[in-house]
């Protein structure tokens, strides 16, 4: 039996289509590092996020749950404990003395990446108060707001920029795994810091401040926690460089101060007050010797507090690596506001997409009985399950292909397209099987042109719906796009031929 051009095409592109989803992940071993602290001793001995861990100290890692259970039985109490972590990318040998600080999660089964609605997170639509930006500035605050979050070393986050029918520039803002606190926290604070000595400012962020300490014991630490009546408080401190402008304000500003002295010693009579979006955030005293002095490095300082000593750690740890963030990266161009803000639960996820399988296979069979009682042949109804099928899976290829995350709005588009696609299939069922004297090619042709008709008026419905509700329908669109096109061109004409073929038989 001769397979046409067509049929050779389609099953070409279904084994790529089965290649790019790499359905054979969920047969492998390990976790993957879905984040990790830049301060700890893991990140420092090499271990970075989307590694995936195999075993650890010759233990092997199949999952979550043995991993937890591996990292629960350490204990650090005694002297440092030598960690042998073999992943994916190499071996790493280090020595820790504290929990490490790592999230994992399992390996997902194929190369499809989702979107929160299925594997679950939070989700804001942001917009700048009171501006109206171009797409350049959109760009522009995107590219901001990608370089703080990569800076806080959060894995899974999702920024760009999406649209509504009236013109309208949001920023969508995806994190799996976040609540919708942490998210709102994330993108609500500017990040506008200014350093003042009374009402004079003596420099502000990414302006006047040239470097910041940071992951370096030399210059940036955090104190052991000290008991006070209400708990336990740590003092953090970290080194920053100003630029010569700053130095210079910094020098004329201290020499007009009075010196006060003390049992705690010297210091001016004013502090250098630290404010972050507007709130003081910690009050420095100056030493005496800075008096008129023009210096490029001074130090940040700040204190945690918590009920425990490792809360009271974490909170300084917290602090400082917030403060040294918004230092780094500078303040966003633009005071942002919240339009819409929503999370969802990885466990709905999972069991629609469940449902959602069996309801798709369910309602392929019935189609094909239908098709075989309707015609009274098996093969029709052989051919329409194949291409249905071929169809769903070069979907999913080319998502995974191109990085597209899945979400309901995404699995809606898919529905969508096998819906359309049987209706067309069962179009040229109807115009092989007619009684009139026209032979099968050509009346495959001519259901082949009814088929291209519907498909131009779908595409000129479904391009506005990109745009519709700031972006939150764009994957109903895409998915649709990408379904009903690859059908016109791809398995509608390979449908065709296997009538064709199945007719000769």
């Amino acid at each position: 039996m001769k397979l046409g051009i067509r049929i050779w095409i389609l099953i070409i592109l279904l084994l790529a289509s089965v290649l790019a989803i790499a359905p054979w992940q969920a047969l492998q071993s390990g976790v993957t590092i879905e984040s990790i602290g830049r301060n700890s001793t893991a990140f420092e001995a090499g271990l970075r996020s989307g590694m995936v861990i195999e075993s650890i100290n010759n233990q092997n890692v199949r999952d979550v749950e043995d991993y937890t259970g591996i990292m629960k039985n350490i204990d650090y109490s005694g002297d440092s404990i030598r960690m042998n972590f073999i992943t994916d990318q190499g071996e790493f040998i280090f020595l820790a003395d504290e929990d490490l600080d790592i999230t994992v999660k399992n390996i997902p089964p194929t190369a499809l990446m989702t979107g929160l609605d299925l594997s679950g997170g939070s989700r804001a639509l942001v917009e700048p108060k009171d501006v109206d930006l171009t797409h350049e500035e959109m760009e522009e605050l995107i590219s901001v707001t990608e370089e703080r979050f990569n800076v806080y070393g959060l894995a899974d986050v999702s920024i760009r920029s999406v649209e509504d029918l009236e013109g309208n520039l949001f920023m969508m803002v995806e994190i799996a795994g976040a609540t919708p606190d942490d998210l709102e926290n994330l993108v609500s604070e500017q990040g506008v810091f200014e350093a003042k000595i009374g009402n004079q400012t003596v420099f502000e962020g990414a302006e006047d401040i040239t470097s910041v300490c940071r992951d370096d014991a030399t210059c940036a630490r955090i104190q052991r926690p000290e008991q006070t009546q209400e708990g336990y408080f740590s003092r953090f401190e970290f080194s920053i460089h100003l630029s010569q402008d700053a130095a210079r304000r910094h020098a004329e500003i201290t020499d007009e101060l009075e010196v006060n002295v003390s049992e705690d010693g010297r210091y001016l009579d004013k502090k250098l007050d630290l404010y972050l979006d507007g709130e003081k955030v910690s009050s420095l005293a100056i030493s005496a010797d800075l008096k008129g002095r023009e210096t490029t490095q001074i130090s940040i300082s700040g204190s945690g507090t918590g009920t425990t000593e490792e809360d009271a750690y974490e909170d300084a740890e917290e602090r400082m690596n917030h403060l040294q963030t918004v230092l780094i990266t500078g303040s966003l161009p633009y005071e942002l506001e919240i339009a819409m803000l929503d999370t969802i639960s990885p466990v709905l996820g999972r069991q629609f997409i469940n449902y959602l399988l069996v309801a798709g296979i369910a309602s392929l069979i019935a189609v094909a009985l239908i098709v075989f009682v309707r015609y009274r042949d098996f093969k029709p109804s052989l051919a329409l399950l194949f291409t249905s099928t071929s169809e769903t899976v070069i979907i999913l290829g080319i998502a995974a292909l191109i990085g597209w995350r899945l979400d309901l709005a995404s699995i809606a588009g898919i529905l969508a397209v096998i819906g359309t696609g049987v209706d067309q299939q069962i179009i040229i069922i109807d115009e092989s099987k007619s009684g009139d004297s026209t032979g099968i090619m050509e009346k495959i042709k001519r259901a082949l042109a009814i088929i291209i008709g519907a498909y131009l008026t779908s595409l000129a419905a479904l391009i506005p719906i990109y745009w519709a509700g700031a972006g939150l329908l764009r994957g109903f669109a895409v998915t649709t796009i990408i379904g009903i096109t690859a059908g016109v061109l791809i398995t509608r004409p390979a449908f065709g031929d296997l009538l064709k073929m199945l007719e000769k038989k």
